[in-house]
């Protein structure tokens, strides 16, 4: 059968996150191997997305001067040799022995994994970048919210679905397979993307005549600026990536310490978040038809506090797993939603030569915060367990992800129903 572009495009997006649903889970895992200081752990995630928002604007600029299906080859080759790297590293080092509380008994392993984990940062700020606004070329406009709806529920299947399940029976085998998993998905996903041909640049006439480059990042960072819905967007959403990234960071020590459970479990709350985002990214335009842009926002708005109340209330065991996972089902379905709507907005709103680096400019403020809330997570752990026994000072992000996110409820609500209240050219069935 002959693959159309998108076809392509969506086969090396599944793989891509494949992958990405493999590290989800075995970066977090690999640092509680190595040690159980809640601060340490934190920096091994934190040197995946401090990229984001070190390495983001740069990124937009080449995204807006180069092909973009280029920057997708050379990031994910990138990726690949690094996940080769990291396998290595553990490989070389087992077996652990039980982590120290504080530090860690293997400082060179922790650091060539972090190093890696740096490296896989710098590729998916390139990657995720060239891939969103790469899709204008490959779809028409009109099919934008379908195009991404596909894609979402694609990247739900594969990462939070297949790719965690797959982290906790990897994981049970050797502590370096997750890695060597990857980096052969990876290769696959270059020699697909290598397949799609056509012209994937920006503008042919205007990358011809370079400028410097201060300019054109100014002229994509005066755009989002100027641009009152996609300045609140972008503000908002960084919130909110503050708030799951402090709570994510410590839902492996939620499972280890609370729950008493192993990475199976951890595997089928983020299974659970993968089935409530493929649902929505098959009702998404059901929903959106129903409901509208505007009050399909504003739900997911109120379905967010659902995660972190439902970790709070939680007991442990099989009970308590069934609670979170169920929690997460409901937030990531909101999340493919919100998703949709914020980036097919992007996509029809910015002009095509401007994508990249106004995409860039977006992403600084909204994933730029994720490093923050897990630094945040781990200070917090550390100063509340001096307070209080660790397995409740475990909750504190919790807590402070709640309120955080009560309060851009109230905040943006009725912004939300102004922005939204003009609804998009229908994609055609």
């Amino acid at each position: 059968m002959q693959f159309t572009l998108f076809r392509r495009f969506l086969a090396a997006t599944g793989l891509s996150n494949f992958s990405d649903g493999i590290a989800l889970v075995s970066w977090g895992w690999i640092a509680t191997a190595l040690t159980r200081d809640p601060l340490l752990i934190a920096l091994v995630p934190v040197a995946l997305k401090t990229p984001w928002f070190v390495f983001s604007l740069p990124a937009g600029i080449l995204v807006d001067r180069h092909d973009r299906r280029r920057i997708i080859l050379v990031a994910d080759a990138l990726r690949a040799v690094a996940y080769t790297a990291a396998g290595l590293a553990v490989w070389w080092a087992l077996p652990f022995d039980n982590p120290p509380l504080r530090g860690t008994d293997h400082p060179a392993t922790f650091a060539l994994v972090a190093l890696c984990a740096i490296s896989v940062g710098l590729a998916e700020v390139l990657r995720d970048n060239a891939a969103q606004t790469m899709l204008p070329a490959v779809v028409p406009e009109d099919a934008l919210e379908r195009a991404n709806g596909r894609l979402w529920s694609v990247e739900y299947v594969m990462n939070n679905f297949i790719g965690t399940a797959a982290a906790g029976v990897l994981l049970g085998v050797s502590l370096a397979l997750p890695f060597g998993v990857n980096a052969a998905a990876l290769a696959l996903s270059v020699a697909l993307i290598a397949r799609m041909k056509g012209d994937f640049r920006a503008d042919v006439e205007a990358t011809a005549e370079r400028r410097h480059w201060y300019a054109e990042l100014h002229e994509g960072f005066a755009f989002l600026m100027s641009n009152e819905i996609l300045r609140n967007l972008a503000l908002l959403t960084g919130l909110f990536n503050f708030a799951f990234e402090a709570m994510l960071i410590t839902l492996v020590l939620i499972v280890q310490e609370r729950l008493q459970l192993g990475p199976l479990a951890l595997s089928v709350i983020m299974a659970a978040g993968g089935a409530g985002g493929v649902l929505a990214g098959m009702a998404n335009e059901r929903m959106l038809r129903l409901l509208g842009r505007a009050r399909s926002m504003q739900v997911w708005l109120a379905v967010s506090l659902v995660f972190p109340a439902a970790v709070l209330v939680a007991g442990g065991g099989y009970c308590g797993l069934a609670v979170i996972a169920a929690a997460f089902f409901v937030t990531e379905f909101g999340s493919v939603i919100w998703n949709t709507v914020s980036v097919s907005y992007r996509q029809r709103t910015i002009p095509r030569r401007l994508l990249g680096r106004v995409n860039s400019a977006y992403r600084l403020f909204a994933i730029g915060m994720a490093p923050l809330g897990m630094l945040t997570a781990g200070l917090l752990i550390r100063g509340a367990s001096n307070l209080a026994p660790r397995e409740t000072a475990l909750l504190a992000p919790y807590l402070l992800a709640l309120a955080l996110l009560a309060a851009g409820c109230i905040g943006y609500w009725r912004f939300l129903a102004r922005a939204f209240a003009v609804e998009p050219p229908k994609s055609p069935r």
